[in-house]
């Protein structure tokens, strides 16, 4: 099988820039940022002109940094490394030194990052990629306009990458944006979710509206309803102070799962450009019916998990976990209901999960079309015509399965499910790539289509805010367990079978 169209118009080139990273000996930056970085020049995707500041501690040398970054992609890299390429992207690392808690640095910041864009010839162009805790987003932001770092002058562009979590609350969310607006402009900020880069997640656009096929059945009267999974094997690991001040719900559910569902749920947008489009997924989940605190716990489950075998790994109680309070109330399991009130979608569930040290890893959303009269088939078994769901495959196998009914060869009326299945790496060769590539990328080209406006990310924590507080006040009541390894806690599948309906089973 191969492509109809083999031969794409190549990529534009960004325009020179500095790229600065905060945080640039962190483990994000080690594990995605720069490795992007050297697979977008592999792909001769960086600039002409081009430089990256390294904003490191204090006594750390340029050529210190370069090591420390070169060791970092040797051990994360997701293809081979060419010396020519890596050399190349490495030579133009600055070291610089400023902290927030020392705002004279930040003077010195201007001058030598001036002195380094007139050198490279990167025309003032900035992109400030802040790789750091979230309490560091608004003190760095705000020492980086009071020296005048992200004003626009017309002739350059100054932008702001935020990384996630983008707030802990609505309250905490409408905050951070106050703090950001007041320096910057909402096309200036590029508030960055690593799962818009998946290619299975963006196609989800293209699936929908450059198929005529999918648009006129994309509603209440074809659709029961849709499912949006992300499941880890993973527990929490090293992670456990954070996971157990944040939690399933707060972690994945107003960025990742949100971020699917209104791709999904969306209305077709009248031009495909950020606004447009940024505008219409901001009205879903504007959309979403709210909820009292009662009615948020009926309409949700949460868990924690047990001790337990994933797959060869044993392990402990999550309450056993290194940094995690023995008496814990943290949810590491949530599941939702949730409605969306717009005529497009009204009466159509939709059923969010996630969690932690489950059965398998997996990330997809479940389009369950509604099931087809039944008369014609009245002298057949009827429970064994199979469910037609369109699957949309994002993690580990990235693919569109469509699950249908056809007759069983021979004399009678006998039917059975089958699926047709599109597999990326059966169709198109790519390299493998961290995710972060094409959102680091448009970053620098300024098409901030992928990257979450500050309306979308007040409204999804809005949607939360009442099974947050709901929980919150249960504290460990209607908190189940599950063991590791396995599906989940029944609870969940009761929150479906009430409605006569179930979750598709992990692979």
């Amino acid at each position: 099988m191969t492509p109809l169209h083999p031969h794409q118009p190549p990529h534009q080139k960004p325009e020179a820039c500095a790229f600065v990273i905060f945080g640039v000996t962190g483990d994000l930056t080690h594990r995605l940022v720069l490795p992007s970085l050297y697979n977008l020049a592999a792909g001769n995707l960086l600039p002409d002109r081009f430089c990256i500041v390294g904003i490191a501690r204090k006594g750390m040398s340029s050529e210190q940094l370069r090591v420390n970054l070169m060791e970092g992609l040797r051990k994360y890299a997701t293809r081979p490394i060419e010396d020519e390429v890596a050399q190349r992207l490495l030579q133009c690392v600055t070291a610089i030194e400023a902290d927030p808690k020392e705002p004279d640095s930040f003077d010195e910041l201007k001058e030598r990052l001036a002195k380094l864009e007139a050198a490279r010839e990167t025309h003032g162009n900035r992109l400030f990629y802040l790789a750091t805790p979230p309490a560091a987003f608004a003190p760095i932001a705000q020492q980086l306009g009071r020296v005048g770092l992200l004003k626009e002058d017309g002739k350059a562009w100054r932008r702001l990458v935020v990384e996630k979590p983008f707030g802990t609350d609505l309250a905490s969310a409408k905050k951070l944006n106050d703090q950001l607006l007041e320096l910057v402009t909402e096309h200036q900020i590029y508030r960055i979710d690593h799962y818009l880069g998946k290619e299975t997640v963006q196609n989800i656009l293209v699936l929908r509206f450059a198929n005529g096929m999918f648009e006129p059945i994309w509603n209440r009267h074809h659709i029961d309803h849709v499912q949006i999974t992300v499941e880890e094997k993973l527990g929490v690991g090293t992670r456990g102070s954070f996971y157990d001040a944040t939690g399933a719900l707060r972690d994945m559910v107003p960025n990742h799962l949100f971020q699917l569902l209104s791709l999904v749920a969306m209305e077709p947008p009248a031009r495909f450009d950020a606004h447009t489009v940024r505008s219409e997924k901001a009205e879903v989940l504007s959309a979403i019916q709210p909820l009292t605190e009662e009615e948020a716990l009926l309409n949700s489950v949460r868990g924690q998990y047990k001790a337990g075998l994933v797959g060869d790994t044993e392990l402990p109680d999550y309450r056993n976990s290194k940094d995690v309070n023995p008496d814990s109330a943290t949810e590491t399991y949530a599941a939702l209901k949730l409605t969306i009130d717009n005529w497009r979608w009204a009466g159509v569930p939709f059923y969010l999960r996630t969690g932690k040290a489950l059965g398998a890893k997996r990330t997809e959303v479940a389009i369950k079309f509604r099931q087809a009269p039944f008369a014609m088939f009245s002298c057949t078994p009827i429970d064994t015509l199979a469910e037609n769901y369109l699957v949309i495959g994002i993690e580990p196998t990235q693919s569109i399965t469509l699950q249908f009914n056809t007759k069983i060869p021979g004399p009678t009326i006998r039917t059975d499910g089958v699926q047709m299945r599109f597999n990326y790496k059966d169709y198109f060769q790519a390299e493998p790539a961290t995710g972060y590539e094409t959102l680091i990328y448009d970053c620098m080209i300024g098409d901030n289509i992928l990257f979450q406006r500050a309306d979308s990310v007040e409204a999804g924590w809005k949607a939360v805010e009442p099974f947050i507080e709901a929980w919150k006040k249960a504290g460990r009541d209607g908190l189940h367990s599950y063991e590791a390894g396995s599906e989940g806690p029944k609870a969940a599948a009761d929150l479906l079978a009430r409605d006569g309906r179930s979750w598709r089973k992990l692979a």
